[in-house]
């Protein structure tokens, strides 16, 4: 990892920083919500596990599966109070390596999604189970994405995929499918496969949507060019576009000779624009177009806040 972190970066890290001491200088308005984006959140994923995976069956993933597990064992138990009981291990690691904001964040929104969980509790009649772990997919995907654009979260695997997010660039999406596997591994032991089946798309589901909600059209697209006409194409990302062009000096194997490739990084909703610019001014570009895990920039970043 490189020596030269940013502010941000130092803050995410634990090093101390002046606004590692508290939520910071946020208006009211800005906690209000915040906490509002954890309370939606909640909710969501709530009416997912009262209304749909407990009268399944279903398991979870997380910490919210093994409470789950524990509830099925032993029915007089809470999933909410057991959640949060859980809790307070990831808890000190949160505080050690994530921001104090984040910190402060989580600790009420972990206290309102065990609310959550154990209060808000609305019948989904859906009868099928294929369709029952789908809907129950969107529906979390949903309500986690919600809580994670929030400053905080709402506690469980969300502090473990934010710490792995910053300190190794894994996608939150990946971490929570990784996490889930381990405990769905288990449930197919404890409890019929048949089951653990279901659970399976219903994680899977719940995976794609919260990287939707939290990326969607935000995504970056970085894009390599390679045209005769490079400086036409430059000129035309910078002014119409006005996203910023790299020059890299390159060589063509075959023919020897000296290019200039073209290197830019824009928007999800921007790149219809740069392939009509490359088309119009040289249909034989060779052009790359990768998808980006995080950009750090002035305006083009999208790393995400915590």
């Amino acid at each position: 990892m490189s020596d030269k972190l940013t502010t941000k970066e130092k803050e995410l890290s634990g090093n101390k920083q002046p606004e590692s001491q508290g939520p910071g200088p946020e208006t009211v308005k800005q906690v209000i919500l915040n906490l509002l984006l954890i309370g939606i959140g909640s909710a969501l994923v709530a009416v997912a596990i009262n209304g749909i995976l407990i009268p399944h069956q279903f398991v979870s993933g997380g910490l919210v599966g093994l409470a789950l597990g524990f509830h099925y064992i032993f029915p007089s138990v809470s999933v909410g109070w057991l959640y949060l009981l859980m809790n307070i291990p990831l808890f000190a690691l949160g505080w050690k390596f994530v921001g104090r904001r984040f910190f402060y964040y989580s600790v009420p929104g972990m206290v309102i999604f065990s609310a959550a969980v154990a209060f808000v509790k609305i019948p989904l009649p859906v009868q099928d189970k294929i369709l029952s772990a789908l809907f129950a997919g969107i529906i979390t995907g949903i309500g986690s994405g919600i809580i994670l654009k929030s400053k905080g979260s709402a506690g469980g695997s969300d502090i473990l995929s934010v710490i792995l997010l910053n300190r190794f660039s894994v996608r939150v999406g990946n971490t929570i499918l990784s996490f889930n596997v381990i405990v769905l591994a288990a449930a197919s032991v404890l409890f019929s496969l048949d089951s653990a089946l279901y659970t399976l798309v219903y994680m899977y589901v719940s995976t794609r949507i919260v990287e939707l909600v939290l990326t969607g059209l935000s995504q970056r697209k970085a894009v390599i060019i390679i045209s005769p006409k490079w400086e036409e194409i430059s000129r035309k990302i910078l002014e119409e576009i006005v996203r910023g062009v790299t020059f890299i000096k390159g060589q063509g194997a075959y023919s020897g000779q000296d290019e200039n490739i073209l290197y830019t990084v824009v928007t999800f909703r921007e790149l219809p624009r740069v392939k009509e610019i490359i088309r119009e001014a040289d249909p034989g570009a060779f052009v790359v177009v990768h998808e980006t895990l995080e950009v750090m920039g002035h305006r083009i970043g999208n790393q995400p806040h915590w």
